[in-house]
């Protein structure tokens, strides 16, 4: 399956390559049709421009705080105590299970509070969850409340016997996660070149 990956950012980079000279055929050959072209000066500013523009929404920062949740999650030993079942696990271990569902259940109490009771802060202007601030947070509440636990779990079960542990577990998600932050890069460009070609 790795082997493919290159491959698709290969066809994702050289799609980005067709559009361009696409756009800038269709432009030249039907100027009424109202096609841009990137090739243009109006098409190279807006590229240039608007490139970090185009990378900086919201999904990429989902994707950094998830693969991070998913580094600390995998990396504390939560997975590999639970495997033995309970029979197997130390009071160490029993311990920051306790522990850290404590935790995940107080953000889950935090969040409820900030969202179920009137006039909540969390809700939007009309009093809905749908959209609202709530909506917005859910994402990063979650990989924080993922972290969170995750990490208090490590600490107190001993896996995490450092701070560098800590920090490599946080690292780990991330370069789990790299291939995915490629192929958002590829993709984004490709879907904003589009919608600028043809929009």
């Amino acid at each position: 399956m790795k082997r493919i990956f290159p491959y698709i950012a290969l066809v994702l980079a050289l799609a980005e390559v067709l559009l361009i000279l696409l756009s800038w055929f269709l432009s030249a050959a039907l100027p009424n049709s109202g096609v841009r072209s990137i090739l243009s000066g109006e098409g190279i500013r807006w590229f240039m421009g608007h490139f970090s523009d185009m990378l900086a929404t919201p999904v990429l920062v989902w994707i950094v705080l998830l693969a991070m949740a998913f580094g600390s999650f995998s990396q504390c030993g939560i997975c590999k105590s639970s495997e033995g079942g309970s029979q197997t696990k130390s009071y160490r271990e029993r311990r920051a299970l306790l522990i850290s569902g404590v935790t995940l259940a107080m953000c889950v109490i935090v969040m409820l509070l900030l969202t179920v009771a009137p006039h909540a802060i969390l809700l939007s202007a009309t009093g809905s969850l749908f959209p609202s601030p709530f909506l917005a947070s859910l994402l990063p509440v979650i990989a924080f409340s993922v972290c969170a636990s995750s990490i208090i779990y490590g600490v107190i079960a001993g896996t995490y016997n450092s701070l560098s542990a800590v920090y490599e577990s946080l690292l780990y998600g991330i370069r789990w996660a790299a291939p995915c932050l490629l192929f958002y890069i590829l993709l984004i460009q490709f879907c904003d070149s589009l919608m600028f070609v043809f929009g």
